[in-house]
């Protein structure tokens, strides 16, 4: 293209866009006295913030990403958009520069469609004003969404106008995206300390995903008059962190989890792994083979502090009284003792057998898990099931309870299975001999 041509062709689209803007601003104008709604938000580019982390995690092939959570996940995703040219945020404001009014005319339009509650004189008067910027998105040559904000610079903080994605480009995290960039610039440039809105009822969600509060702890003297009161609207404040890079924390979530990991290791041995135990790898059709481990053999339990130790008490043998060591032998031998007196416990009866279902046909709707005295000798003859005392009292206090929840306190089975317990534990702890 020649230069002469080229010259007329940029002045005409200058004189394009400014005539453009000088009837948006006279329209403006006329409302100029009117009272300024809240800040809003489309109904927000965040609405479902679970659902946008999840479709962006499927549309991003990012490897790196790893276990760095959805929400970082969509940063890293955005961020390479950005490296690689896709995306450019940046902040602009109405200088005169024919490029930034095409820009801003855009997201003027992206505003007057996403917050249909909103005036657009309104819109136009404080997207043109020369105190207001607006951090914008630019995607393949086209603003897809912004904030639009104004700076205090001597009270040290900005209000926020408006925020809104386009439709088409929204369930991304360009708005999440949009406002990191936002905080990083306001800290950095301006160097204010806290961001300040009046949001509506549909922006307030938005807002509290982005950092903000309720709460409003900056200084009072310093916002009063320069914020105008709302009705309808609700005041939030986000605090900036000087420590935090809110364009990069995805990097921070790594090297502060690389930190804690290294921690960890340094503390214990959780990060080591064993291989598992193969003693009973191909023995599961033996069912009367005995295959057992001794647990000081498993590799990594005593790594981990694992010590034997015995039972805080001792076995006393009915032949003789004497204490023996609670060895599996002799708690067998106990085990076995206070079974044979149970059985022939006048109060047994009702116990000696598990319930005929076809008599009682709701009995195993309502006990899952039954327990009687034929089963217990049943698995007191493996001589491997019951390996430790508490095991063996654990099964004759279950066949008890269960006969009180299924009968009534005032069946001769509920009165049976009270004597017959109080007998059971007079005989479990006549066996044993506590230690002091």
């Amino acid at each position: 293209m020649e230069p002469d041509a080229k010259r007329r062709r940029v002045k005409e689209e200058r004189n394009d866009v400014i005539e453009g803007i000088a009837t948006e601003t006279a329209s403006a104008r006329s409302e100029s006295r009117k009272e300024e709604p809240p800040a809003q938000v489309q109904d927000s580019p965040e609405a479902n913030a679970e659902q946008n982390m999840e479709v962006t995690a499927m549309r991003d092939p990012g490897a790196e990403m790893g276990e760095a959570g959805a929400y970082a996940q969509r940063e890293v995703w955005l961020r390479r958009q950005e490296d690689e040219g896709d995306l450019i945020i940046k902040c602009i404001h109405n200088d005169g520069d024919v490029e930034n009014l095409v820009w801003l005319i855009t997201l003027k339009n992206i505003f007057a469609k996403q917050l249909p509650n909103m005036p657009k004189e309104y819109i136009v008067r404080l997207l043109f004003d020369m105190k207001h910027e607006s951090m914008i998105a630019i995607k393949g040559g086209t603003v897809v969404g912004g904030i639009t904000f104004r700076t205090f610079i001597r009270q040290g903080f900005s209000e926020i106008a408006f925020c809104a994605v386009t439709a088409t480009e929204q369930v991304k995290g360009y708005g999440t995206r949009l406002m990191n960039h936002l905080k990083e610039f306001a800290r950095e440039r301006h160097k204010v300390t806290h961001f300040l809105t009046y949001a509506d009822n549909n922006a307030v969600g938005y807002f509290i995903k982005q950092g903000f509060s309720k709460e409003i702890l900056l200084e009072r003297e310093k916002w009063h008059g320069y914020i105008k009161d709302y009705d309808g609207g609700t005041m939030m404040e986000c605090a900036l962190s000087a420590a935090i890079s809110y364009t990069d924390f995805p990097r921070m979530i790594r090297q502060q989890r690389e930190a804690v990991d290294a921690k960890v290791c340094e503390l214990s041995s959780s990060h080591l792994v064993y291989p598992g135990l193969k003693v009973w790898k191909g023995h599961g059709s033996r069912a009367n083979e005995k295959i057992s481990h001794p647990p000081e053999k498993i590799a990594g339990l005593k790594e981990a502090g694992w010590a034997p130790s015995p039972p805080p008490w001792r076995i006393i043998l009915p032949a003789n009284g004497n204490h023996v060591e609670p060895t599996r032998s002799a708690m067998h031998q106990l085990m076995n003792e206070v079974h044979f007196a149970a059985v022939d416990h006048p109060d047994a009866w009702p116990f000696l057998e598990p319930v005929d279902g076809r008599e009682v046909p709701d009995y195993y709707d309502i006990i899952k898990d039954p327990v009687d005295l034929a089963c217990i000798k049943r698995r007191l003859g493996t001589q491997e099931y019951y390996i430790a005392l508490e095991i063996f009292a654990a099964d004759f206090r279950r066949m008890f309870e269960n006969c009180r929840i299924y009968n009534a306190p005032d069946t001769v089975y509920y009165k049976c299975a009270t004597r017959l317990e109080q007998f059971f534990e007079s005989k479990l702890v006549a066996g044993i001999s506590m230690l002091r």
